[in-house]
């Protein structure tokens, strides 16, 4: 049987908006963010998307983002969380290293790369396995990318950029595989 994954990344949150780096620990999601919550939400009410299963982080921010998208009942997953930075949890985005980060947190009490990948594939695959046709699941920016580069050779569909907040991945699921079938971003520039 065919599945289709919905993997969205929160909303805007005040410390995206500070440039602070935001792993494990947490910030409410600013007003923007809840505008462009309700914009994904539109984006699937608009198309007759309904979720027989719906999955967020268990930060409060990839939650809330999920109320705002639908009313329907989620269950929260800890793998599903944001990449541990360590010590760098709250400090300024100018401390990052330059892309690819690979293994620089790991030296300051955060996940190796490859961990922090494998933790959220692991847990998407579980969630496809047990979860019915349809799915959402909330995250974070680093945790899809991470899971987009995993499956990156099963499909053309790509995105050099950011993934912005919001950013929906749609997947497809069969045999036990993963496949980028879009990448829906929506226009933002309204909510200044």
């Amino acid at each position: 049987m065919t599945k289709t994954l919905y993997l969205m990344r929160h909303g805007e949150t005040l410390f995206n908006q500070q440039k602070k780096i935001q792993g494990w620990c947490d910030s409410p999601l600013t007003e923007k963010g809840i505008k462009q919550a309700q914009i994904a939400g539109i984006y699937f009410k608009d198309r007759n998307i309904t979720f027989d299963s719906a999955y967020a982080s268990t930060s409060e921010r990839a939650s809330d983002t999920l109320e705002q998208v639908t009313d329907q009942s989620y269950k929260r997953v800890k793998g599903l969380k944001e990449w541990n930075f360590g010590r760098f949890e709250s400090e300024s985005e100018s401390l990052n290293p330059p892309l690819p980060y690979g293994d620089f947190f790991a030296g300051f009490g955060g996940e190796e790369e490859v961990q922090f990948r494998q933790r959220v594939s692991e847990t998407l695959m579980d969630i496809m396995n047990e979860a019915g046709e349809t799915v959402l699941a909330v995250s974070h920016g680093a945790a899809c990318r991470q899971f987009m580069r995993n499956w990156a050779h099963t499909s053309e569909v790509d995105q050099k950029d950011r993934l912005g907040n919001c950013c929906i991945l749609k997947f497809e699921f069969e045999h036990d595989t993963f496949k980028l079938l879009e990448i829906i971003n929506h226009d933002y520039s309204s909510l200044g």
